[in-house]
């Protein structure tokens, strides 16, 4: 193969990816377009394309509600000028229902504070209270409370989604199998020492849901949310078969080389945590609900509109795109809370849609923007501005003067902060260097694409960018850990601002080992192939691993006593190491290598996912006459094969079993084939130095033939 696909450093791409979209950069776009019509429609849909714009998303839908009534809402799309047949598509399907993601999450807190009124929950008593059966290989999981599922504070390692995304398959696997899967996770923090994102304690939430009510979680959402609100266009993947017409999902798509395809259904098997789908005036009416009492008492919408971020390491300043509430992102959310307005918001990110939803409770409004690709605070932003629209129509002015940094000067820096020199983890480790004339320089140690940024210490203890916009500054917090603190603000035309203040990574303390062991790590991380093992044949990570990229192009450099921000614990296992509230410390995982009798490596993830050493996959084989079977193992892992000199320049045609697939990849990592994808074309042409792998049901037989 001429160039690896490296996975755990793919995934690690996609991560980084996902963050970066965090930085806003966007086009510039023309004053006409940012220009505020009269008519609220129209400037609905100007708002919603200038997000669709900077976000890059093909399609979007938006809806505002005010007091009961959906007062605006509509759709528009946009598609590169070479995707006509795609445009066309997008134009001609009704496409109303889109992928909530993790607003799915306010759904949850809404059902758990209904149990909590009805007396059957206590949010500050512990989980294993409602799930005698929770256990994990830390002590301290008997401390997390139902609370801390919802404020993000349970310590839990992050997102367990083994097989839990997925292309037009309504499996609950994820789910059925969290507990199994947390059953031998440790934590990474106290329960309640800090807020950090967390997937895996809102999944939780569904099943303490599910075992208080005794009902599927779908169906109490349904009976105790959907209904009496009247909402019909609010869906979990397993509803297609029974409602295919009126779930009716936007296209999705993605893009290999020049050429754009459409991509089977999206499917989410957390329900809980994001796998619920709607259409933007379903989100909308759901937001616009919880504005007043009915489908839960004010206590309890106060609870989970209060400033629970507080209650553990924060920084001081909460002008930032998190401030958690119980369920919510953000409960201090820019211009409105400049303004004496609380406004609520929760973002959504899957691999393929994007949502925000902003509520109003004092002023009785809500706005929910959906796309297709995209990224999901572009349609937070857009909401914001829709519902800013309508309150200037009922005289209520929002201030969006954009804040600027005190006022300070460059000075001498105090000695000891060189001491703050050094390796900082974060969602991509960064390597920190201070120099006795104040000169803060930050680079990236996994991209050589990014260069290093400058910054000048200043007399009030911040180091600031040339351009004086942003700042830096080190904090010690009660934790014992040193932080770095960024604060900064961006506008973008068209969407109004938002502030970054919150701690961007942890300085990485020193862990002492042998050159020997660093240089095995570091070679691991730079050469070893990983090919996931135990992921659902529909599972989107066998595309997401061809759609990060080339990983060999990314840059490795070495810290000492960590690999990629990973503290090394021996030949066989390194922890993650990295305690950083809000959104930079999120989605960890431990890493164990065994190796088995062949001397085969093999890597557990603690999240559940198993990989393999890709060199240990065998060449694909053409079998007698053209002709072979290939037999899916009875633990179910899949079967990897290199394409070699033997079968390359020859077609496979496959014979696929039920609940099974194959996906084949070309020399530099690409999907060119896939039952999943295209399952109407069972036929792939195989290049030298490819890969070809089956998944399925243990047992299940794929009959290969070549010509």
């Amino acid at each position: 193969m001429k160039q690896s696909i490296h996975f755990f450093r793919r995934t690690a791409a996609l991560f980084l990816a996902l963050a970066l979209c965090l930085s806003l950069s966007a086009p510039a776009l023309a004053a006409e377009e940012t220009a505020a019509p009269e008519s609220l429609d129209k400037f609905a849909e100007e708002t919603a394309e200038i997000a669709l714009t900077y976000g890059g998303a093909v399609s979007a839908t938006w809806a505002v509600w005010q007091d009961g009534s959906i007062i605006s809402s509509g759709r528009t799309s946009s598609l590169p000028a070479d995707a006509t047949h795609l445009q066309q598509l997008a134009d001609a399907s009704s496409g109303t229902i889109y992928g909530i993601g993790s607003i799915s999450k306010i759904y949850t807190t809404v059902a758990v504070m209904q149990l909590v009124e009805a007396g059957k929950v206590d949010l500050d008593k512990p989980v294993t209270a409602y799930l005698p059966t929770f256990k994990m290989a830390d002590e301290r999981y008997q401390d997390i409370t139902v609370r801390m599922l919802l404020n993000h504070s349970s310590g839990l390692m992050g997102s367990t989604l083994s097989s839990g995304m997925l292309f037009d398959d309504p499996s609950s696997y994820a789910t059925d199998h969290l507990l199994e899967n947390l059953a031998g996770q440790r934590l990474k923090a106290d329960p309640g020492a800090y807020s950090v994102y967390c997937n895996d304690g809102f999944t939780l939430a569904e099943l303490v849901v599910e075992a208080v009510s005794g009902q599927d979680f779908m169906d109490y959402v349904r009976a105790n949310i959907l209904k009496p609100l009247g909402l019909k266009r609010t869906f979990a993947p397993a509803d297609r078969e029974k409602e295919p017409v009126a779930f009716d999902p936007a296209p999705i798509f993605f893009t290999a080389g020049e050429t754009t395809h459409t991509l089977p259904m999206d499917c989410l098997g957390i329900l809980g945590a994001g796998g619920i789908y709607a259409s933007a005036e379903d989100l909308a009416a759901f937001g616009g609900a919880l504005t007043g009492t009915t489908l839960l008492k004010q206590a309890s919408l106060d609870a989970m509109a209060a400033e629970e971020y507080a209650k553990g390491i924060w920084p001081e300043d909460t002008l930032d795109a998190l401030a958690f509430g119980l369920g919510w992102d953000n409960v201090n959310w820019f211009p409105f809370s400049q303004n004496g307005i609380q406004a609520l918001v929760k973002g959504g990110d899957s691999q393929y849609y994007h949502a925000g939803l902003v509520i109003i409770p004092e002023y009785k409004l809500a706005a929910a923007v959906l796309t297709s690709g995209g990224v999901s605070t572009y349609n937070e932003m857009a909401a914001s501005q829709m519902l800013i629209k309508v309150l200037e129509k009922e005289g209520v002015a929002v201030d969006q003067t954009a804040p600027v940094l005190p006022e300070a000067a460059p000075a001498a820096m105090p000695k000891e902060l060189l001491d703050y020199a050094g390796y900082y983890g974060s969602m991509m480790p960064y390597k920190v260097d201070v120099t006795a004339d104040g000169t803060l320089t930050m680079g990236y140690l996994t991209r050589s694409d990014i260069p290093a940024q400058t910054f000048t210490y200043h007399d009030d203890g911040t180091f600031r960018d040339a351009s004086g916009a942003s700042y830096l500054k080190f904090v010690e917090e009660t934790n014992g850990q040193v932080y770095l603190y960024q604060k900064a603000f961006t506008d973008l035309p068209g969407l109004g601002g938002l502030g970054t203040s919150n701690y961007a990574a942890v300085k990485l303390p020193e862990n002492q080992i042998s050159d020997e062991l660093q240089a095995f790590w570091d070679t691991f991380m730079a050469e070893t192939n990983l090919l996931p093992m135990n992921e659902r044949y529909s599972s989107q990570t066998y595309l997401s691993i061809s759609m990060t990229g080339n990983a060999s192009e990314m840059k490795l450099e070495s810290i000492p006593g960590y690999s990629l921000g990973y503290r090394i614990e021996d030949e066989n296992h390194i922890r993650y190491a990295i305690q950083i509230p809000g959104n930079m410390g999120r989605d960890g995982v431990d890493l164990e290598i065994r190796r088995d009798e062949k001397d085969n490596v093999w890597v557990y993830q603690s999240n559940g996912m198993i990989f393999m050493d890709g060199r240990a996959a065998p060449d694909l084989s053409t079998g007698k006459d053209n002709r072979t079977v290939t037999t899916i193992q009875p633990d179910g892992y899949a079967r990897w094969y290199h394409v070699g000199e033997k079968a390359a320049g020859k077609t496979v045609t496959v014979q696929v079993p039920e609940n099974a697939g194959f996906w084949v990849y070309d020399e530099n990592g690409m999907v060119t084939a896939s039952s999943v994808l295209w399952p109407n074309n069972l036929t792939a042409e195989l290049t030298e130095g490819g890969l070809i792998v089956f998944a399925g049901d243990p047992g299940a037989k794929f009959q290969l033939t070549f010509a």
